[in-house]
C-alpha cells in the first residue's frame, strides 16, 4: 500500500523512517564519507543486509568508492552492486554470508570521520523498503552494544577500521 494521504509525517530526531527520511539520510551518510575521503582522512562503510538492489544508493556507493571510501558489504541474498571493478568499485568488497546460519539482521556502520555511526534496521536497501513500506533504522548510541560480538564480527571481516 502506498502512503498517499492517510498518514501523518512525523519528525524524527534520531530514527530513520521509511518512506519519509531513510533514503535521504543514508545518502547523506555516504556523502559524509566522500567528504572525509576528500579531506585525506580514513573513510569507510560496512553494510550487512539481506538485499542490496536500490539503484540510487548503489550509485552513491560507486561514487564513494571512486572517491576512495573503503566499503565492505556482507550480503545474504541479492546484491546488484558489482564490486572490484577498476575505476568504478575497486574499493568495494562484497561477501555472501549464506550458509547454515541464515541471518536477517541489518547493520549499517559509517566511519563518520573517526566517530562511527551504527544503525540496526528492519529493512534492506531495496526500493520497496525505502519508498513504499514502513521500515525503521535506529542508531546505536550505547558503546557496550556497539562492541557486542556481532559488530566486532563485522569489523573483523574487514581492515577498514
Amino acid at each position: 500500500m502506498l502512503f498517499r494521504s492517510n498518514y501523518k509525517t512525523g519528525h524524527y530526531k534520531n530514527l530513520l523512517v521509511s518512506p519519509f527520511n531513510t533514503r535521504k539520510r543514508f545518502a547523506q551518510l555516504i556523502d559524509k564519507e566522500v567528504e572525509t575521503a576528500a579531506a585525506g582522512k580514513p573513510a569507510w562503510i560496512i553494510l550487512k543486509m539481506n538485499s542490496l538492489v536500490d539503484v540510487d544508493l548503489i550509485e552513491k556507493l560507486y561514487q564513494a568508492s571512486q572517491a576512495g571510501v573503503k566499503i565492505r558489504l556482507l550480503i545474504r541474498g541479492i546484491c546488484s552492486l558489482v564490486p572490484g571493478v577498476k575505476g568504478i568499485s575497486e574499493n568495494i568488497q562484497a561477501v555472501s554470508i549464506v550458509d547454515r546460519f541464515l541471518e536477517h539482521s541489518r547493520i549499517y556502520i559509517f566511519g563518520n570521520n573517526g566517530e562511527a555511526r551504527y544503525f540496526i534496521a528492519s529493512g534492506d536497501w531495496m526500493n520497496r523498503n525505502l519508498d513504499f513500506r514502513s521500515e525503521v533504522a535506529t542508531p546505536i548510541f550505547n558503546e557496550q552494544l556497539r562492541s557486542e560480538e556481532h559488530t566486532s564480527e563485522l569489523q573483523s571481516h574487514s581492515d577498514l577500521v
